[in-house]
């Protein structure tokens, strides 16, 4: 059975993707692995740090358990989203301990976001947790630049975000950074931005983004390695699917699924009937926005 790392490389050579599904709730685990593979596709569960604290995923081993319930792994994979080294807040993290305990659970990736590090403490802290992966054969996701929406108060005008490319991952940084940090894939920051996760904000639509394709290719240059795609719900999708044919291997999926969570949650005040809202969204995105159904033996062989 191929790796992990394996697989989102063989679709960043195909200019395929692997959709990494957050769980912010709990019981939506279970309805996500389903429709995975009930559209015969390939994708990553996946859990951020904030996702135990602001939100109700409960605990690395809780979101283990779940996947080891329900999980197929020829169909997904496990993967530790966002810890940071410092958090949306702008405490410090202590990452080294919180991805030990996803190692130890099994999970198949991890990911550590130092981007509110200068770029020589972001190699350090992604090199120390690559040491630390690699020696169980697990593959390391980092991010380099900003990719904004988890933090406090209202972004700029996205607008004036994109024109300016503020944020934007700068390709001479990139190459010395894979490098240096030995990381497996990076994410980056080319006109995406994050859901918002307060309490005041997260059920808002989220802006339209754009991507700047120009710029990716860049970055595809100067890395050599799959890049990820943070902030995917709502992203405009000829710009997605342009940006999958050039590179981006792994596409994060939170805001999409989550709001349809919740919005059936509330309307409905029963976990089953928001459990089949997230199953039906997570089939959409699969079939509708990606058009990745069907395609899991192309990925896998």
């Amino acid at each position: 059975m191929k790796t992990t790392n394996e697989i989102i490389r063989q679709a960043s050579q195909l200019g395929m993707v692997v959709p990494g599904f957050n769980v912010p709730y709990l019981p939506m685990a279970k309805p996500i692995i389903q429709a995975i593979v009930d559209q015969d596709a390939f994708a990553l569960l996946e859990v951020a740090r904030l996702e135990l604290i602001k939100f109700e995923a409960r605990s690395l081993a809780a979101v283990a358990e779940e996947f080891n319930r329900w999980g197929r792994p020829d169909f997904v994979r496990l993967h530790l989203d966002h810890v940071p080294v410092i958090d949306e807040d702008g405490k410090h993290v202590d990452y080294l301990a919180v991805i030990k305990e996803a190692l130890g659970l099994s999970f198949q990736s991890v990911m550590v976001d130092g981007s509110r590090l200068d770029l020589a403490g972001n190699i350090q802290a992604t090199h120390q947790v690559v040491e630390m992966a690699h020696e169980t054969g697990v593959p390391v996701e980092a991010e380099l630049g900003a990719v904004m929406g988890h933090e406090a108060g209202p972004l700029p005008p996205y607008e004036e975000l994109f024109k300016s490319g503020r944020g934007f991952t700068d390709p001479q940084e990139a190459t010395r950074f894979v490098k240096e940090s030995g990381c497996d894939w990076l994410s980056v920051a080319i006109g995406n931005i994050h859901g918002a996760v307060s309490v005041a904000t997260r059920d808002q639509k989220k802006v339209e983004a754009r991507l700047n394709l120009e710029h990716l290719d860049r970055l595809r240059q100067a890395t050599g390695i799959p890049l990820v795609l943070h902030g995917g719900s709502g992203v405009n999708q000829d710009n997605v699917l342009a940006a999958i044919r050039r590179g981006i291997a792994k596409v994060n999926v939170g805001t999409e699924i989550r709001q349809a969570y919740e919005t059936a949650l509330r309307k409905t005040g029963s976990v089953a009937g928001a459990q089949q809202a997230t199953y039906e969204r997570t089939s959409w995105v699969i079939k509708d926005y990606f058009g990745i159904n069907g395609q899991r033996a192309r990925l896998l062989g």
